[in-house]
């Protein structure tokens, strides 16, 4: 099956990933829908973001999924997040911001400029509260998101962390309409997976047996399912974050 698969377009997972943050008015689903988002069809290995360079181009994951990561001078690579459908990267609210880390596609993917968006909320946020409150939540997400991966290599036992990764990605991909209830595509290799958790890939395979051994998910080709969702929230203390109310239209 192709990895990128669902493939919505743009202007569709752009309004799930932002609605499901704000409440947006007609007109601000309007301008969604109008947004020219041509996307652009990238290979594995490819380099969404160079640490060090000016973030100044924000664009959207239509599908496919990335990461950021930091790699060591002895090939050790330590993954912060993953970039998900339906996530923006190369967005900063600070001026003249510049990239923390290093991003590349980890499958085949699609990339479409949201160039569009950002002059919306940056030059006419009061016209646009919904797209401004929406656009600085996922800057909180992934403030949130880093605090979680902190806490999973810092203190969670391997197997912990390995049920609190899986729930977070099946809780942000159901966020855009990408889970089939408890079933969401897992397209990474375990060496990806353990560079996450900070495991090495004979241990992140060990834990996973446990957690199919102990009947909390199953696995195949591609895909994962959660059997039990809340024992496995219970295990990994998962909760999904909340990062602010959300503000009603007027």
């Amino acid at each position: 099956m192709d990895q990128r698969t669902p493939v919505a377009p743009p202007s569709d997972i752009l309004l799930r990933r932002l609605s499901h943050y704000a409440e947006l008015s007609p007109a601000e689903i309007g301008l969604l829908e109008a947004m020219p988002l041509a996307s652009q069809d990238v290979g594995v290995g490819t380099e969404l973001i160079v640490e060090g360079r000016i973030l100044d181009t924000p664009r959207l994951l239509v599908s496919g999924w990335a990461c950021r990561f930091r790699m060591l001078p002895d090939g050790r690579r330590q993954i912060f997040d993953f970039i998900l459908p339906g996530d923006m990267y190369g967005l900063c609210l600070r001026p003249q911001a510049i990239a923390l880390t290093t991003a590349i596609t980890l499958t085949q993917a699609q990339i479409a400029d949201a160039s569009a968006l950002w002059v919306a909320i940056k030059d006419r946020a009061d016209e646009f509260p919904g797209l401004s409150d929406a656009c600085h939540s996922t800057a909180s997400l992934e403030e949130a998101y880093l605090l979680n991966q902190l806490v999973r290599v810092g203190r969670q036992t391997a197997y912990e962390r390995t049920a609190h990764l899986i729930l977070e990605i099946h809780d942000r991909l159901s966020a855009v309409g990408l889970a089939d209830g408890a079933t969401i595509p897992m397209p990474l290799t375990q060496e990806t997976i353990a560079d996450a958790l900070g495991l090495s890939v004979v241990h992140l395979n060990r834990t996973l047996q446990l957690l199919r051994r102990d009947h909390l998910i199953e696995s195949r080709a591609g895909f994962v399912k959660l059997l039990q969702p809340e024992q496995l929230a219970d295990v990994a203390d998962f909760h999904p974050p909340v990062i602010s109310q959300k503000r009603k239209s007027g």
